[in-house]
């Protein structure tokens, strides 16, 4: 198994109760070619304008400050469109469309949640996103997979906030040495080893210039998590 662990296997598989699962590049992966191309023409807004100011927003969204209804209606006005509620519901719709059309789980997702639900080991899907993640993931057949789904902008905290893990817990009702968290993000995993929730940092592909969280474990697949929990 690649990488460092400051956990033995034997000692994961005694105690862990729940897992928590990241979305993006961790269950699931999106092509946002389309998505970029066709809301800037259905908007009448250049690309680059419209992204930019979503950039801006992006915080916002991700934590729920802001709806994503308000966010269109935000770009809208601020790049020179006015606003316009029917075009608003337009290109709410349109996203999830294009979202759902893009959007696959790698092939080692479904076998690894069915093995940790034939394990009695609760799930949850923990996502710093905005509210069209739900749809997607639901699109996408995880919702009936997991326990719960955690997502930031419903929680009013991103990762890595300890309010988001916190809120995990307690929706799965378990404590935080129960508790494994699986992301490709290093800083989170390290937010969630900062709890006392153990962390697989997972680097699917080649591995990138960022450095692994101390404290977590690198894998390279969820069948290395699966066999982690079967040694």
């Amino acid at each position: 198994m690649p990488g460092h662990s400051v956990w033995t296997y034997a000692d994961l598989v005694a105690r862990v109760g729940a897992c928590l699962l990241d979305a993006f590049e961790t269950i699931l992966t999106c092509d946002f070619t389309t998505y970029r191309r066709e809301l800037p023409v259905l908007a009448g807004i250049p690309a680059d304008v419209m992204f930019e100011e979503f950039g801006r927003i992006a915080p916002a969204l991700t934590d729920g400050r802001l709806s994503l209804a308000a966010g269109y209606d935000h770009i809208l006005r601020t790049c020179g469109a006015g606003p316009r509620p029917e075009l608003v519901r337009a290109l709410m719709d349109r996203g999830i469309e294009l979202l759902s059309a893009s959007g696959r789980l790698f092939e080692d997702v479904r076998p690894f949640m069915a093995g940790l639900r034939a394990r009695g080991i609760k799930i949850a899907i923990v996502s710093n996103c905005d509210e069209q993640v739900r749809g997607l993931l639901g699109s996408l057949g995880v919702t009936p997979l997991a326990d719960a789904l955690v997502l930031s902008c419903e929680v009013g905290a991103a990762k890595p906030s300890p309010r988001i893990f916190e809120r995990a817990l307690e929706v799965l009702g378990v404590s935080a040495e129960a508790a494994l968290f699986v992301d490709d993000n290093p800083g989170f995993c390290a937010g969630a080893t900062a709890l006392g929730i153990r962390a697989a940092h997972l680097v699917r592909g080649e591995p990138g210039a960022q450095a692994p969280a101390g404290g977590a474990t690198v894998v390279r697949s969820l069948a290395d998590v699966e066999a982690m929990l079967s040694a």
